[in-house]
């Protein structure tokens, strides 16, 4: 029996901060002052606040360590561990207190979080199966497959009200419904591990810290439809993913957890791998299951939809990880308690990457009809640097931007929508004033042109020629009329794209049209960026009054575009500037500006 347990987060985030290094120390100061078999060291997923990384709990005081570097290590196995003294200079900051430390559960970013999906992530080792069994793991599959009836499954989940966390939100009981009810010698259950929103890492998150609950329910997604087989399609960015993955389902079959007569049921059920090479189109149900089958990426008209003709043509259903994650408790606790959280049509609990102008960067797990306001403002910790809020982007590329004035708005299905966003499959990217909101449409599309499959006309083409237009944009090149043409380009491009990639491609366009027209004016008719982002209309200028003649910003200035003598006023020479803003950074006298 261990009287410590350090828990190392192993996440992405933090293994690229040097958890690893951190763990192979920690296990050399343990041995090297004789603790080690009194101190256990445990690597597991992410715990949420990415920006602290990397991240160490040592229980059971529950002291939270934070941005712990290697040589961090010898004083806290020496001071902590064996002394039990507690580093206080390396704990997060918002666990001290003038009366001592608070529990992390207290601190602002924990507190109105809600852990369903993420309950295991940053708490059990996920590669090691013992550990989710001890947490209750595989009980909710023993108690569907020993008291249960395929129909009991499907109705507990209907009424939960769990709606699929992958971005349309549609009844995921309802779905299990229709493909139990198409016959079929053969069907499938897939789970869409494709996460490809840019700063999107909800899925990743979970299959690193938990990805026995996926198997889990897979398994009973299986069982409820008269499915034997599953397929996980992740994509190959994800290593950390993909190897603990492959851990879990070799351990799963080794503890007949999957395979041939699960529980001594008569139930068979096995899942199988198959990695994504990064296609954004194959977040799409039917591309994701052409993909599987060994073709080129590309969606399929609906219907028939893939509860009736799925992979290989057989009746299946596909839902994402953070769906997946909330089955088990959802079996175990009943569906009352599910239903208890949330909003009226969008019950239990939402994941969210928080990223961008943002103070605590992470993983976030709240009830849904929580305000954008206390995500931001009280989870998120506010907007460095004294900044204004000035819009939230949900839904990736496929969702829409929420202005200061929705700030108050609850989180939720449906009021996303009434306000030109959706919730995509949980991105949520925080702006400032600082940015501009055309630059911004047009990052989005960029991507979403580069990721188009090219099958359908509206799409490749239609995207391809909004981009063009929000490029003379941000350069001061268009005209009101070209104003006109991309709005009815975006209305165009939603309503005649084959697959929900075309079909939401406008979204960004068409929500800060809405919400910022000013801006795109700006650009167009004063052949002005507000923000001063974009380069084309902007132009550095150095205030004489205030120039002291130091020579630094010349000095800086990578092009050569800054004249003048020491101690005498400069100038910028704007046919030689490159605009990057070098001098402005270095001035210490703030002569420089941007107009």
């Amino acid at each position: 029996m261990y009287r410590s347990h350090v828990l190392v987060c192993g996440g992405t985030g933090c293994t690229s901060s040097g958890s690893p290094q951190i763990i192979e120390k920690l296990n050399e100061e343990i041995i090297k002052q004789g603790l080690q078999d009194e101190v256990a060291v445990i690597q597991t997923g992410c715990h949420g606040l990415c920006a602290l990384g990397p991240i160490m709990i040592v229980y059971p005081d529950a002291s939270f360590y934070s941005m712990v570097k290697v040589e961090d290590i010898p004083e806290i196995v020496s001071e902590h561990l064996l002394k039990g003294r507690v580093v206080t200079r390396l704990l997060y900051k918002e666990t001290v207190t003038a009366a001592g430390v608070r529990a992390l559960i207290d601190t602002d970013f924990y507190k109105k979080q809600h852990r369903v999906a993420l309950r295991n992530c940053g708490v059990i080792n996920p590669e090691v199966i013992d550990e989710y069994i001890g947490t209750g793991g595989y009980e909710a599959l023993g108690k569907v497959l020993t008291e249960m009836t395929p129909d009991e499954v499907i109705q507990v989940l209907l009424d939960s009200g769990l709606r699929g966390r992958g971005g349309g939100g549609f009844p995921t009981g309802l779905k299990w419904k229709l493909a139990k009810q198409n016959d079929g010698d053969q069907k499938y259950v897939c789970c869409n591990a494709d996460e490809g929103d840019p700063g999107a890492f909800m899925d990743r998150s979970v299959l690193e810290g938990d990805p026995h609950v996926v198997l889990e329910a897979m398994a009973i997604a299986g069982y409820a439809i008269g499915a034997n087989q599953g397929y996980i399609y992740v994509r190959a960015e994800y290593p950390i993913a993909v190897e603990r993955l492959q851990i879990a389902i070799k351990q799963a079959r080794e503890y007949n957890l999957l395979g041939k007569d699960i529980f001594g049921t008569g139930f068979d059920f096995d899942i199988d791998l198959r990695l994504g090479a990064g296609a954004f189109v194959c977040g799409e149900e039917t591309a994701l299951m052409t993909s599987i089958e060994g073709k080129r990426g590309e969606p399929r008209p609906r219907p028939p939809f893939p509860a009736q003709k799925g992979l290989f043509g057989k009746p299946t259903i596909l839902n994402n990880v953070e769906t997946y994650a909330n089955i088990p408790q959802i079996i175990l606790n009943g569906p009352e308690w599910f239903a208890s959280m949330g909003t009226e049509k969008s019950k239990g609990t939402k994941v969210f990457a928080l990223g961008g102008k943002i103070h605590n960067t992470g993983l976030v797990e709240i009830p849904m009809g929580t305000t954008l306001r206390e995500v931001i403002e009280e989870i998120g910790g506010g907007i460095p640097d004294g900044k204004k809020f000035k819009a939230a982007q949900t839904g990736g590329p496929s969702g829409g931007c929420i202005p200061a004035e929705h700030f108050d708005i609850p989180i939720d299905y449906d009021n996303l929508i009434s306000i030109g966003s959706m919730m995509g499959s949980g991105g949520l990217i925080v702006m400032d004033e600082d940015d501009c909101m055309v630059d911004i449409a047009k990052f989005f599309l960029e991507f979403t042109v580069e990721e188009s499959c090219g099958k359908c006309t509206p799409c490749r083409v239609g995207t391809r020629r909004m981009l063009e237009i929000l490029t003379k944009i941000t350069k001061g090149q268009a005209t009101m009329e070209d104003l006109d043409k991309l709005e009815e380009l975006c209305y165009y491009i939603k309503d005649n794209s084959l697959c929900g990639l075309g079909q939401t491609a406008p979204n960004p366009v068409l929500s800060t049209l809405r919400y910022f027209r000013d801006e795109y004016e700006a650009h167009i008719k004063e052949k002005r960026c507000p923000a001063g982002v974009c380069k084309a209309l902007l132009s550095y200028v150095i205030d004489r009054d205030k120039c002291r003649g130091c020579t630094l910003c010349a000095r800086t200035c990578p092009a050569g575009a800054i004249i003048g003598t020491v101690k005498n006023p400069h100038v910028i020479d704007p046919d030689k500037c490159v605009k990057c803003g070098a001098c402005m950074e270095k001035c210490r006298f703030g002569a420089i500006y941007k107009k």
